[in-house]
């Protein structure tokens, strides 16, 4: 068999179902990985120490058993791979296969087979079922002839399946002569006893190793004390308690925050861990990065000297996001990824943006991206497509920010918004000596060896919110054409224009609900006096030049125009996007509080909009009476059926 030789359709087997994958052989050991990239298992081999083959429904089973002690199960071989990899395990590691027989039976006594760190229950010398003992978490006696096992609760397990294996009962009668006992030790005994020798769980089996108290994980979010034990770690809280096994966690990053006095430490997991019916691929841990700490293991000299030599130290003395990774890499040999040659404008290791709404900085690693906190979001480079550069133009434009769209092979699209734009240049050189294709480059200006990416003129005019706020500081200082007009055309009937100050970050999403009001309204026969001064407009337009006619003074006793939710909504969240975004323009602002307004959820809207109601009532009843307090402005009258309609 060829080195690199792949075989498809090959699914990883355990407690909590099937993975489907690609193995592929090469002439350093195996090398398994998930369907869809993620989880990938690379068994070296020197450290593999027994191969079995054998055959299960509809296809063909090989289970690769290694030092550590554990045992992988990969299903989906064909009866013609039997042969060839036989050789091939022969021929690089030296091991013979052996074949296996299945029971399919269905009895359920038979003897039971302890080795290598594995149980398996034989049924007239066929296997009935084996598991390993390295998931065996604890082991109780009932009574005098019953032994039962239970397992690690891996919140990882289970989010693949509905099912998982989480407990086990042998009856071993006092006939037994496999496990021989006496009057004080019953075979029962005795067959808990060697599991407990070969599981290494006891009295003190669940003792943590090292345990870092109040971590702040920002996701799933809280503080949790983190325990990690021998074969799994431990995030426990006030309100949440989750179980991991070492087995699931593929990658640990360490990644500092620019110009801020915190660390992330991400766990990344295959399975996901789930809470109710959302799943966290990525746990969050925030470190303070002066944090120093000093933590003994709990593990004994047999353990150090031994499986874990030249992976774990007695004792740690360090910065604590420093230490936490060291031993929990040593536990789970995990690889960890760090900053590579990246570097912002600012010589921080991310750019600031935001995903979903949501703020955050992204990392630009050698070989993925990272968006951190919230939502986690890992996009490795050979998934990409293709990326694009979007509002950003040539030196000397009024634009603070751009945007990049990456696009994933799979179609699907990420956009991170509101990276500044002194980070383009560094943020280009770094994707195109990646060898990523990067799109919309056309016949850019080039300056510095950089293209300059020009605005499209579509997208030039196409910003409502800017359009507007435009209108709306423009009528500040216009001369109107006809003041009764002008009333007529407002969405609320208001005389006055005292908000206009507080509209200043509103988007036409804040409006929707007038619009069909405003059309009714130009339907309905308006008073005398308005229909007169429309014709004498016109008869004007249609004689010559009209005379400019002098703003009308408004009326400081008029009561306030309602406000719309989104209105309410911006004047709470302004001084947020400016502590969050330093020196953002004016309009920018306004832009980006349209922007997480139109991706809020109605349910995320309704307290502003019950406000926006109320205040809505409230205008009512005041341009009630104050139209009935000025009977000699008749146009007020108009303005208050205006408002009933809405």
């Amino acid at each position: 068999m060829t080195d690199g030789h792949l075989f498809n359709n090959i699914s990883l087997g355990g407690r909590g179902g099937t993975n489907p994958g690609q193995l592929k052989l090469h002439s350093r050991g195996i090398l398994w990985i998930k369907q869809g990239s993620g989880k990938a298992i690379d068994v070296d081999k020197a450290d593999i120490v027994g191969v079995s083959w054998m055959k299960v429904p509809k296809t063909n089973q090989l289970g690769v058993r290694i030092r550590d002690g554990l045992y992988y199960k990969f299903i989906g071989f064909r009866d013609q791979d039997i042969a060839s990899l036989t050789n091939y395990f022969q021929a690089t590691c030296g091991i013979l296969a052996e074949e296996k027989k299945l029971s399919v039976s269905g009895h359920n006594w038979g003897e039971v087979d302890l080795s290598d760190n594995m149980l398996s229950f034989m049924v007239d010398s066929k296997q009935g079922f084996e598991v390993s003992l390295a998931d065996v978490s604890q082991t109780q006696l009932q009574g005098k002839n019953d032994v039962t096992l239970e397992f690690h609760v891996d919140d990882t397990t289970g989010a693949n399946e509905k099912d998982s294996l989480m407990e086990l009962t042998f009856h071993i009668p006092n006939s037994n002569t496999q496990f021989m006992g006496d009057e004080d030790r019953p075979p029962a005994q005795v067959f808990r006893d060697k599991i407990m020798s070969m599981a290494d769980v006891g009295p003190g089996g669940e003792d943590a190793v090292v345990t870092f108290e109040s971590i702040a994980v920002l996701t799933p979010r809280g503080r949790y004390n983190v325990e990690l034990h021998l074969s799994f770690l431990r995030l426990q809280g006030q309100a949440n308690d989750f179980k991991i096994q070492y087995s699931s966690v593929v990658r640990l990053f360490l990644l500092p925050k620019s110009n801020q006095p915190f660390t992330f430490v991400v766990v990344t997991l295959d399975p996901p861990i789930r809470k109710g019916q959302t799943q966290y691929p990525h746990i969050v841990l925030q470190f303070e990065t002066e944090s120093v700490v000093e933590s003994e293991l709990a593990l004994n000299d047999d353990l150090l000297n031994g499986k874990y030599k030249d992976k774990l130290e007695p004792t740690y003395k360090g910065l604590t996001h420093d230490v936490f990774t060291k031993i929990l890499h040593g536990l789970s040999s995990a690889k960890i990824t760090k900053p590579g040659k990246f570097r912002s404008c600012q010589d921080g290791y991310a750019v600031k943006s935001s995903l979903k709404a949501e703020d955050g900085v992204l990392y630009p690693l050698e070989k993925s991206f990272f968006f951190l906190p919230k939502p986690p979001t890992l996009i490795t480079h050979d998934a990409i497509d293709f990326v694009e550069f979007q509002r950003h133009s040539a030196a000397g434009s009024s634009m603070h920010y751009f945007d990049l769209l990456i696009r994933l092979k799979s179609e699907q699209e990420h956009l991170f918004r509101n990276i500044q734009r002194n980070e383009y240049h560094a943020l280009f050189d770094f994707i195109s000596g990646k060898g990523i294709k990067i799109m919309n480059l056309g016949d850019a200006q080039v300056a510095d060896g950089v293209p300059l990416l020009e605005v499209a003129d579509d997208d030039a005019v196409v910003d409502p919110h800017l359009v507007r706020v435009q209108k709306e500081a423009g009528d500040e200082d216009s001369d109107e054409e006809d003041e009764d007009f002008e009333i007529e055309k407002d969405d609320e009937g208001s005389p006055t224009d005292d908000s206009g100050g507080e509209d200043s970050d509103a988007s036409e999403s804040g409006s929707e609900k007038e619009k069909p009001a405003k059309k009714e309204i130009r339907k309905e026969p308006s008073t005398s006096k308005v229909s007169v001064s429309k014709k004498k407009s016109k008869e004007v337009d249609e004689d010559g030049p009209k005379k400019k006619k002098q703003k009308k003074k408004k009326d400081p006793n008029a009561p306030k125009r309602a406000m719309s939710g989104f209105m309410f909504f911006s004047n709470m969240e302004r001084e947020n996007v400016k502590k969050t975004n330093p020196g953002i323009g004016f309009t920018d602002v306004g832009r980006v509080l349209g922007e997480k307004w139109k991706k809020m959820s109605a349910e995320e809207k309704e307290p502003y909009e019950a406000k926006a109601r109320q205040d809505k009532l409230r205008y009512k009843d005041e341009i009630s009476g104050y139209n009935k307090g000025s009977s000699a402005q008749p146009m007020n009258v108009d303005s208050g059926n205006e408002s009933d309609t809405d």
